[in-house]
């Protein structure tokens, strides 16, 4: 594995200097999309909405757009808030572990010490396994702050951002305002269907069906010889850097390198200030 992050935990004075991993990935079989008649690459492009021309990732910023205006944030602007620049992850509350709930769990990453001595790591670990709770903690991770539950699993710290509260939506069913009769027998007869599928949890015991017979068709259908040779097809990826936005760039300065060596460098000069006195279109749209 290797670390997306570095920085430290801190609680009270104690400093615990750590690696974050991301502890969890997606096994799904990867699939692009094809033109039905020829198998050719689907591709996107990012055109401007202004001036339509496709713009490279570089020199895209993001947006906010109130409906009537727009205010354009750079990575500098993003980078030179206060939260964006911290490394540390701070604990701000010990809870006890039942009050956490599930529902506000996102996405998991695991902690590794990054210090000679790990025993600041150590003495966390232990002191939260032995007080069954788990810490409440704020960090910044890609341009967002987060919340998170650190917690033990195997072991290692992990940490677990969760939603803020405003993120988790009510439940309101009006089927269900109204009080619902259920017999004692009929309570009777469900407990003892829930204890006949009882057992304990084992995650290993479970397959994605789907990802497994997938693999299977797509075996099969190389087996067959159903498929095309992609460097044939597609071209080579690193040849051809995979990106559609650096051919454009490529083939839109040779036009322009031709059209001087033809002398038409004097003809592109005067027509540019016509090109600038066009006006500009606004796009609402935020990009």
């Amino acid at each position: 594995m290797r670390s997306i992050w570095k920085g430290a935990l801190t609680f009270g004075l104690v400093n615990v200097p750590v690696k974050v991993y991301a502890a969890t990935e997606d096994h799904d079989v990867s699939l692009h999309q094809v033109h039905a008649a020829d198998g050719g690459r689907i591709r996107y492009q990012r055109k401007c909405e202004v001036c339509g021309e496709v713009v490279a990732y570089r020199d895209i910023d993001k947006a906010f757009d109130d409906g009537e205006r727009t205010v354009v944030l750079t990575d500098d602007d993003l980078k030179s808030l206060p939260s964006e620049r911290s490394r540390e992850i701070e604990v701000v509350e010990f809870v006890p572990t039942e009050q956490v709930d599930p529902i506000t769990f996102d996405r998991a990453y695991y902690l590794e010490p990054d210090s000679a001595s790990p025993k600041s790591y150590g003495l966390l670990r232990e002191t939260l396994e032995r007080t069954d709770r788990t810490a409440i903690v704020r960090f910044s991770l890609r341009q967002k702050t987060r919340l998170a539950a650190l917690r033990v699993r195997d072991g290692v710290l992990m940490l677990q951002t969760l939603l803020w509260a405003d993120e988790v939506r009510q439940a309101s069913f009006p089927a269900l305002e109204d009080p619902i009769k259920v017999s004692e027998k009929e309570l009777e007869l469900a407990e003892s269907l829930v204890e006949s599928y009882s057992s304990d949890f084992d995650p290993e015991e479970y397959v994605d069906e789907y990802q497994k017979e997938l693999r299977t068709l797509i075996e099969a259908k190389l087996e067959k010889g159903d498929a095309v040779d992609t460097e044939a097809t597609f071209g080579a990826e690193e040849e051809k850097g995979g990106e559609v936005i650096d051919l454009m760039e490529a083939l839109r300065a040779s036009v322009e390198r031709s059209r001087a060596a033809r002398g038409g460098k004097k003809e592109a000069e005067e027509a540019e200030p016509e090109k600038e006195a066009k006006p500009r279109k606004r796009s609402k749209k935020a990009s």
